[in-house]
């Protein structure tokens, strides 16, 4: 799960300053929606996720923020290993920044927990676990990989060339990631509500034993306002993961099946 975040974390944007905090208009979501994918290996059903917006705005640095919820966990033929992680981030509702994250593990007798304060004015990012507080510096406009999953979804990608890359930071587990990502085109995606359009992204990999490929990740995003991920494919060395998917409700605009 955790790298299927690392994942979405590269459909970044920039965007214009507006005072101390930039103004990202955001016409793709609203609190209270949510979403069940399944995450399959061949015939196999190996996870699932839920990806969650609280119904409640709360005030995290004396700013209006969403609470998301992005909980994973195996399932089906690896649920044997007990495996739930949660990535919680408090997204600015204006800016599009996170406030704050927190990241709980949960495998087997396996625990930890962090939680990462941002402060923007002072590009700054203060990680405690265990007790133990570090500080560092980052760039403008630093996200977390589930702050940058819904940063994307504002940017309209039908406005841009085949083949743009855009490119942005991401802060997680005390590392930068120069995440990058490239519209690969349009398409069409079959799924258990019927076909949909869809727009294919392809994150730019360096060069690395665990995918196989340059264009290992494919991700389909719905192309309307939602802008939301309908299927992830990923070539590991050992085969090919699947992500799909299988509940939503709360949506702002209703997805067009055919």
């Amino acid at each position: 799960m955790r790298l299927i975040l690392i994942i979405f974390s590269f459909f970044l944007f920039s965007f214009g300053f507006q005072g101390d905090y930039r103004f990202v208009e955001n016409d793709s979501f609203v609190a209270g929606e949510s979403y069940h994918y399944k995450i399959k290996y061949g015939f196999f059903t190996i996870g699932e996720a839920n990806v969650d917006v609280d119904e409640k705005i709360y005030n995290v640095n004396q700013r209006a923020c969403f609470k998301i919820n992005v909980v994973g966990r195996t399932a089906g033929m690896t649920n044997i290993f007990k495996v739930s992680n949660t990535y919680r981030t408090y997204l600015d509702t204006l800016a599009f920044v996170p406030q704050r994250f927190i990241y709980s593990a949960r495998e087997n007798n396996f625990k930890r927990d962090q939680v990462i304060s941002f402060n923007h004015s002072k590009n700054e990012v203060l990680k405690t676990e265990k007790d133990q507080t570090k500080t560092f510096s980052v760039p403008n406009n630093i996200q977390d990989v589930i702050s940058a999953y819904y940063l994307i979804r504002t940017f309209d990608y039908n406005a841009q060339a085949l083949g743009k890359t855009f490119a942005a930071p991401v802060f997680f587990d005390e590392e930068l990631y120069p995440m990058k990502i490239r519209f690969a085109g349009k398409g069409t995606v079959n799924t258990k509500f019927g076909k949909i359009k869809v727009l294919k992204l392809n994150p730019i990999l360096p060069p690395n034993e665990l995918f196989k490929g340059e264009n290992a990740i494919r991700i389909w995003v719905s192309d309307d306002k939602n802008r939301v991920p309908i299927q992830v494919e990923i070539d590991f060395s050992i085969g090919t993961v699947v992500m799909e998917i299988k509940k939503y409700h709360g949506q702002k605009f209703p997805f067009v099946w055919k």
